[in-house]
């Protein structure tokens, strides 16, 4: 694989074999970081679990203290009569039939996170092969699916996250922004991680968190010691 130059010298910094505190592993992403714009710092979480199984499914949502630093773009569905409601708590779009019509012909995402009350969940279904692999599909576990439309908005505004299990049993999420600084960075970081944590299912046996690896978006990957939040 090709490597750029930014990239390389940056790798210098970091011992691939150490696993540094979580404030040190942060404090070297912001260190390599050499792209000409904001990094998105994300955080990729291996799971000692099999998610093929569904008692050991690891998933939900946490609004992150500091955000993620990333304006995002809200859909909601839900009925013509809670359309003013919606766009008055700050959603970007809101509808019903329309919408979705929208999304099956045009193959139109203009946006970041959907939102439906649970009332239109019986529309929203017939989307699911287009927004389920997008991870676009509302749930309830992720507040996605909720009769109060004006709190999700403010939440998914506010910078809440999903995070889920992939296919590996990894966890990818993102926690803020280089330009935040290590100390915001730590305190999105030490959230999510405590979420996951205490997601953790009953069936899991053995080592649950097996590895975490924070990097920003061009930069190499640092890991962390994540047993120091335990």
């Amino acid at each position: 694989m090709f490597r750029g130059k930014n990239y390389k010298e940056s790798a210098k910094l970091i011992d691939k074999q150490a696993l540094y505190d979580p404030m040190d592993a942060l404090n070297l992403v912001i260190s390599a970081s050499k792209a000409k714009f904001d990094e998105t710092v994300e955080l990729h979480v291996k799971l000692g679990v099999d998610g093929r199984h569904a008692d050991q499914q690891v998933r939900g949502a946490i609004v992150l203290p500091n955000g993620t630093g990333k304006s995002v773009r809200v859909l909601v569905f839900c009925k013509p009569e809670r359309v003013e409601e919606a766009l008055a708590a700050g959603a970007d779009y809101a509808g019903g039939m329309e919408l979705v019509e929208k999304i099956q012909k045009e193959n139109w995402f203009e946006f970041d996170t959907v939102i439906a009350s649970p009332d239109m969940m019986g529309t929203v279904g017939r989307l699911g092969k287009v927004l389920g692999p997008k991870g676009l599909m509302p749930s309830p576990k992720a507040g996605t699916v909720t009769p109060n439309i004006k709190q999700a908005v403010s939440e998914a505004k506010a910078g809440k996250v999903e995070y889920r299990l992939d296919k590996t049993n990894i966890i990818h999420c993102p926690i803020g922004k280089v330009s935040f600084g290590a100390e915001k960075l730590y305190e999105n970081y030490a959230a999510l991680i405590g979420a996951i944590i205490k997601a953790k299912p009953a069936a899991a046996k053995g080592q649950y968190i097996k590895s975490c690896v924070t990097a920003s978006t061009m930069g190499p990957g640092v890991k962390i010691n994540a047993q120091k939040q335990l």
